[in-house]
């Protein structure tokens, strides 16, 4: 299967994409790619989205959200399509936008909070871990209130723009 190698070498045309991620995005889009080619063909079909719903624990996912899925590609999902699709959903995406979408993941109920205790278990034992010290500095930085909530969505703000906002 040597000529499979060699056409993908021709796929330069197309690899401008590349360049509007940092190396350590287009690796961790990679990690995802490979992890979601169950059958380690180089693409992501129909069984691959569904055995990626699976290890996910979502058993019954339609078929119509699959073909959906599918669709949303301009053809078959090889690398070079998928990170493509990313960087289509991710551009002109407002940073602040982003971050403060990855909190709400985690606050169903849009309180604008997450305990402290949760963001401190969250940041030290998920992908790249916290150090105590890290941690210490954050909460130093951006104390949470007396409840022991952190107000996330000033946190994103200052994050983004640089300079705490007056508070009313």
């Amino acid at each position: 299967m040597a000529p499979k190698k060699a056409k993908k070498r021709s796929e330069g045309a197309s690899s401008n994409v590349f360049s509007m991620f940092e190396q350590t995005q287009i690796q961790e889009f990679k990690e995802a790619f490979t992890i979601m080619d169950q059958n380690r063909d180089g693409f992501i079909d129909k069984n691959d989205l569904r055995d990626t719903f699976a290890a996910l624990g979502r058993l019954n996912v339609k078929q119509e959200e699959i073909d959906d899925m599918l669709k949303e590609a301009p053809g078959p999902i090889n690398f070079t399509v998928f990170l493509t699709m990313f960087g289509e959903k991710l551009k002109g995406a407002d940073p602040e936008e982003t971050i403060l979408n990855a909190f709400k993941v985690f606050d169903p109920e849009g309180t604008g909070t997450l305990k402290k205790d949760f963001v401190t278990e969250m940041l030290t034992t998920q992908a790249d871990r916290f150090s105590a010290e890290e941690m210490e500095q954050m909460f130093v930085a951006f104390p949470p209130d007396v409840a022991g909530n952190l107000d996330y969505k000033n946190l994103v703000h200052i994050i983004t723009h640089g300079e705490e906002k007056d508070q009313e």
